[in-house]
This record gives structure tokens, C-alpha cells and sequence, in this order.
């Protein structure tokens, strides 16, 4: 029973991942290939656009693992330090 859920869910995934026959007409085939629904760039002002939430996304996500690992907060009155208790370790 397990093997046939596992199949029908990779099938409608699998399905779901590629476009229609009309879609596919419409889209840029050299960036984006036959994955997703609609139309593709219509400038080059598109791609500077995607490019640029990338990188903001890259920095956003860098930045966020950095000060979860090492805040750098130095302040012993710091709200961080009302939870955690270096002393244990």
C-alpha cells in the first residue's frame, strides 16, 4: 500500500513539474527549459530583476546564519543572556 501512495504522489508531482504544450511554446526554452506555467522574460529588465532578488536572497540568507551562530553581542544585560547559561558549558 505504501509503494502505490509513494507512486501516485511522485506521479502527480512529476506531472505538475512540466508545462503544458501551450506554455511551452510561449516560454524562453533556453533559461527555463520545459519547468513551469506562463510566459517567459520579456526584456532584459526581467533578468536584472531575478538577479537581484537572488542575490538580496543570498545575503539575507548568509547573514541570518551568521548571527544565529555567532551574534556577536557582547552586552552582559542583553536579552540572550536571560535565557541562555553559559556556566553549563
Amino acid at each position: 500500500m505504501k509503494k502505490i501512495i509513494v507512486t501516485l504522489i511522485l506521479l502527480v508531482i512529476q506531472t505538475m513539474a512540466f508545462a503544458c504544450p501551450v506554455c511551452e511554446r510561449a516560454k524562453a526554452k533556453k533559461m527555463f527549459g520545459s519547468i513551469g506555467h506562463g510566459i517567459g522574460p520579456q526584456s532584459n529588465w526581467d533578468y536584472i530583476a531575478v538577479w537581484g532578488m537572488i542575490i538580496i536572497t543570498i545575503l539575507t540568507l548568509f547573514y541570518t546564519i551568521k548571527w544565529l551562530i555567532k551574534p556577536g553581542e557582547k552586552n552582559k544585560s542583553h536579552v540572550k543572556y536571560s535565557i541562555l547559561n553559559f556556566e553549563l558549558l
